[in-house]
């Protein structure tokens, strides 16, 4: 009976080795698919050309919540170090996911709903503080990333500061390879409902902060939340210490109601980091149109996706499409990528098939300048404006 109970204990010990082993890989193969499109999305010589000689930046992608090593090139998902490099990425956006909802509904979403970054925190073996803490899972993924900088050996730098990126900016025009990382939150519930941690996070290298995400939080409401609120009082005093922080404010999950209260409080320009425009792509994904203009106006950037959800088609084509439309709707200088890559959407590229980007914009008939603003020119002027003087 005794070497039963052994035999059942080792049973049970390998078991959960196996699923801690293999169950990560196998949540993020199901959940960041790369399903290429049969035909188009290859760059010709000409659009290879112009793709070598822009500066190519991307507002978002939730790589580092992912149990993979950034510096390898991996077999799945969106992002990495390497893939980077091959797709000409100067600067990427990285996001820390701390609370999501099973299912990700884009209608609605209990406050209360089942959180799937707590499961996905044990299953990949994060350390136990960050089990009950969302301001621990972001720091968790923000101390990750400084690892990945120290392992680098100089390839991937954490822009801080407007000195930062423009180091990056003339490493880059000299010929230089290094990719910059710009550390940003995917949601303010990763406060914990506490003013000091925006400090807490500000020191650990956050320079965008995203207001919401798929929940009403304690900032006011989101976009796929229940309430439909703007900010609330401590919402007000959030936005206020991040913008003497000068964090940027990122309104890209927020209710229409929390972006009329946050133009109404501040004339800091806003990011829209990944999204769509309704008006080409209808539906509970984009904000409307006339206050993406209002964001516009105030020299704001909006990140435009690469899925579906946000754009309707997917395709380098339609991912174009979907370019060109904002242009139209918010003028050259506010548009940008936005891909939410690794963010548990299906795209048809990953970061390495960023060419497919440029040769689409070329085979639409637009003009290689406005291409270069659009494929990170904005971007990086926004940055160089927006960032602190220093660390």
């Amino acid at each position: 009976m005794k070497r039963i109970g052994v035999l059942l204990s080792l049973l049970v010990l390998a078991t959960l080795v196996a699923v801690l082993t293999l169950a990560p890989g196998r949540i993020e193969r199901n959940l960041n698919r790369v399903e290429p499109v049969t035909a188009g999305g290859t760059a010709d010589a000409r659009a290879a050309a112009l793709h070598a000689s822009l500066f190519v930046a991307d507002l978002h992608a939730d790589s580092l919540m992912w149990a993979r090593d950034f510096l390898q090139r991996g077999d799945r998902g969106h992002v990495d170090l390497p893939r980077l490099a091959e797709g000409n990425v100067a600067l990427q956006v990285l996001t820390t996911v701390t609370r999501s909802p099973h299912g990700l509904n884009y209608e609605s979403n209990a406050a209360d709903a089942r959180d799937d970054i707590t499961l996905l925190a044990l299953v990949q073996r994060w350390p136990p503080r960050t089990w009950n803490s969302l301001a621990e899972r972001a720091l968790y993924q923000a101390e990750r990333l400084d690892g990945f900088v120290a392992r680098s050996q100089g390839q991937l730098l954490l822009i801080r500061s407007r000195g930062d990126l423009e180091s990056l900016v003339a490493r880059r025009a000299a010929g230089g390879r290094a990719i910059g990382v710009v550390l940003g939150t995917e949601g303010s519930h990763a406060l914990d409902g506490k003013l000091q941690n925006i400090g807490r996070l500000h020191a650990a290298g956050f320079r965008i902060m995203g207001l919401q995400h798929f929940f009403d939080n304690e900032l006011g409401g989101s976009l796929h939340g229940t309430s439909g609120e703007g900010l609330s009082d401590f919402g007000r005093a959030a936005l206020a210490e991040m913008l003497r922080r000068r964090i940027i404010i990122d309104v890209a999950h927020s209710s229409p109601a929390v972006v009329e209260d946050v133009l109404a409080a501040t004339d800091a320009p806003l990011l829209v980091s990944h999204t769509g425009t309704h008006g080409h792509c209808p539906g509970p994904r984009n904000i409307p149109d006339a206050l993406m203009q209002r964001i516009a106006a105030r020299g704001g950037l909006v990140g435009i996706g690469f899925w579906a959800e946000a754009v309707c088609d997917a395709s380098p084509a339609g991912i174009a499409a979907a370019l060109a439309a904002a242009v139209e709707l918010l003028g050259e200088d506010a548009v940008a990528l936005g891909s939410d890559f690794d963010g548990a959407v299906t795209t048809t590229i990953d970061a390495a098939a960023m060419p497919a980007i440029t040769a689409a914009l070329l085979a639409r008939g637009m003009e290689e300048r406005r291409i270069a603003k659009i494929m990170g020119g904005n971007a990086r002027e926004f940055l160089l404006r927006r960032l602190p003087n220093a660390p």
